[in-house]
């Protein structure tokens, strides 16, 4: 019974997985923990992993536990194990692709000088887009040398990871979004990226922001990570820079990770299931802690979370350590996982002396303020690239740009490239040419039709050259949506 005058917290309901390998053993600590802070969750159990795998299952999630899923909207799992060889899906990859969760989240932070780290004011987030870029895997082999995978990026996937990473830094107190991209190579799809960023940055003016070229972004991460706070970025570079920055904070075993979708939310541990060390009592709950409490944010349960990750760090300043992050000198005391458990319930409601108190923002992430409005704009064809497999014993540009010329038709033939690189007009002996080649037709009286680039095409295969890709060039709002060719 509430006292009269209070306002009693509503409720949520979570999903719960408890794993294989330790995860049973750092699940119940964890949930021990919730428990005892009071906060106002209720558990859903599902079954997933081993066990549903080793039943035939080969994503390792059954139907009943897509239905909790998707009634709670929030996932809480601990690691699990895919058995080796036969067919068995990732069960991580089944849930980010069919939940659409498109925000991976990873903190990585030093605890020095109870965890050993090179870095000791490190306390860097990674927010990687998680559904587009490369890993959408669309490739192709299109000649005997050549082989082709496709970088494919939305504007709105991009504004909702962006944004994302602004209302995360408010939730979570945090004060820089830095943005890392190569657009100064992929100029119109990581140029995009950028775009957006500049465009949403300046509705969060309570938020630092500023932009990095990768290369030398992912240089400092490995360097001086000390220097950054939320980074944004798209998904192989969110990959790369994520294990780099896990590697040298020195504490894996310390990092929570979330998935994290428009209707649905995972949390966990970075680390394995660890099934050498399960059933032994000595596994670090830690890191599926520190996942719990990225999930009480996420549900706008912000004091919950102060509360628990702050007596988490008062237990790492009084040297209660479990064996894996235990320090000569600085350890008061060795425990296992019950004990360390213990340690953190003892101190809920103290505050730690060394480390900064845990400060999150007043609300959990707005994911209904992730999208901006539909942009539309005007579009018109104005000719084609053209992708050949040709290869005479001289590969010779200019013989080949005299062919396509007899059969352009209305069209003008712009430029050929190999590998990118304008081949013609132009002589470029030093050039190392494929059996690949882009060949661009522009129409010199404007916009043309779908139907004419198909009489080009029928005019380029009577010729017997072999058509192998057509990629129609279009202008949006008299801007050209195609890049040029090296060289060019």
């Amino acid at each position: 019974m509430s006292t009269p005058g209070t306002v009693t917290p509503a409720r949520h309901t979570v999903t719960v997985a408890h794993g294989d390998g330790i995860g049973p053993e750092i699940m119940q600590a964890v949930l021990r923990i919730l428990a005892a802070a009071g906060v106002p969750i209720d558990l859903e159990p599902i079954e997933v992993g081993e066990t549903v795998y080793r039943r035939g299952v080969l994503s390792g999630i059954p139907d009943e536990a897509w239905e909790s899923i998707r009634r709670t909207r929030v996932l809480l799992k601990a690691p699990i194990t895919t058995p080796q060889g036969g067919g068995y899906k990732s069960l991580n990859v089944t849930l980010r692709t069919t939940l659409g969760l498109f925000a991976n989240v990873r903190e990585c932070r030093s605890y020095t000088p109870y965890v050993a780290s090179p870095h000791p004011g490190m306390n860097i987030v990674i927010i990687r887009e998680n559904e587009e870029d490369l890993y959408a895997g669309i490739e192709y082999r299109q000649t005997a040398e050549v082989f082709q995978s496709l970088k494919i990026l939305s504007e709105p996937g991009s504004e909702a990871i962006i944004r994302y990473a602004f209302e995360y830094a408010r939730a979570y107190g945090r004060r820089r979004v830095t943005c890392m991209s190569k657009d100064n190579i992929m100029k119109l799809s990581d140029g995009m990226f950028h775009r957006v960023f500049d465009r949403v940055r300046a509705e969060y003016a309570d938020v630092e922001s500023d932009h990095q070229i990768i290369d030398i972004g992912a240089a400092r991460v490995a360097a001086q990570p000390e220097r950054l706070d939320v980074v944004v970025t798209l998904n192989l570079y969110g990959d790369i820079i994520s294990d780099i920055a896990a590697q040298v904070a020195g504490s894996v075993g310390l990092a929570g990770s979330a998935n994290v979708g428009r209707d649905a939310a995972m949390f966990e541990a970075i680390h394995g299931s660890a099934p050498d060390i399960a059933g032994k009592g000595v596994a670090n709950p830690s890191g599926l802690l520190i996942a719990a409490t990225q999930m009480l944010v996420h549900l706008g349960l912000n004091d919950d979370a102060e509360r628990i990750l702050n007596a988490w760090l008062c237990t790492l300043e009084d040297g209660i350590h479990t064996a894996d992050i235990h320090r000569e000198g600085l350890s008061r005391e060795i425990v296992g996982t019950e004990h360390f458990t213990d340690a953190v319930i003892r101190r809920l409601g103290r505050t730690p002396r060394t480390f900064p108190a845990a400060r999150f923002g007043a609300g959990g992430i707005r994911m209904e303020n992730l999208y901006g409005p539909v942009r539309s704009s005007q579009k018109a064809l104005v000719g084609a690239d053209v992708f050949l497999d040709w290869s005479p014993p001289d590969r010779d540009p200019v013989a080949l740009a005299e062919r396509l010329t007899a059969l352009a038709g209305h069209f003008r033939v712009h430029l050929i490239s190999n590998r990118g690189v304008k081949v013609w007009p132009g002589k470029t002996p030093e050039t190392f040419r494929t059996d690949h080649w882009r060949c661009r037709f522009l129409s010199p009286g404007g916009p043309t039709t779908v139907a004419d680039v198909l009489a080009l095409l029928t005019a380029i295969d009577a010729a017997g050259l072999d058509v192998i890709k057509v990629e129609h060039l279009y202008m949006f709002d008299g801007v050209p949506g195609y890049s040029l060719g090296q060289g060019e």
